[in-house]
């Protein structure tokens, strides 16, 4: 009756996805990719903090147009906010797609994004390869887990 209990309990771990908050960053041009992803993952149970202007694309555009002064105190607000809602998830997955000819792109804002969660000991994962450029070193040694668009290897 033991080994019978034992096996009962392998099986349920063996079906139980550990249930992560995850913050989705990547740059604004892959909102598009965000709804299937997200609904994917939640359906593992994770739960899902979307990318600060995914409501509105827009938002830095206007900044922009109103001077360098008021977008440059938008863009450090925003990168002040994207540290805290590191910090209340488990982990970051970047959506790093091809942008403008470049391959598994990721953009400033979602290196220090990366950059932070590695600082606060929170998982990194990757839905592509590492991109090559001069940050690849630094990427390499965040750790990231690449899960090359399979997104049950989140767990």
């Amino acid at each position: 009756m033991g080994s019978g209990l034992s096996r009962f309990a392998l099986e349920l771990v063996s079906r139980h996805y550990i249930s992560m908050k995850i913050f989705l960053v990547c740059s604004k041009k892959f909102y598009d990719k965000i709804p299937e992803i997200q609904k994917t993952l939640e359906r593992s149970g994770h739960t899902i903090t979307l990318p600060n202007c995914f409501a509105d694309p827009g938002t830095e555009e206007r900044y922009k147009t109103l001077g360098v002064a008021e977008h440059s105190k938008w863009k450090a607000e925003m990168l002040k906010h994207s540290a805290g809602v590191i910090q209340d998830n488990d982990a970051v997955f970047v959506l790093n797609f091809e942008k403008n000819g470049v391959e598994n792109y990721i953009g400033g804002a979602t290196f220090l994004e990366m950059y932070d969660a590695f600082r606060l000991g929170k998982k990194i994962f990757l839905y592509n390869e590492i991109p090559k450029g001069i940050l690849a070193d630094e990427i390499v040694g965040f750790n990231p887990v690449v899960i090359s668009g399979n997104l049950h290897k989140i767990l």
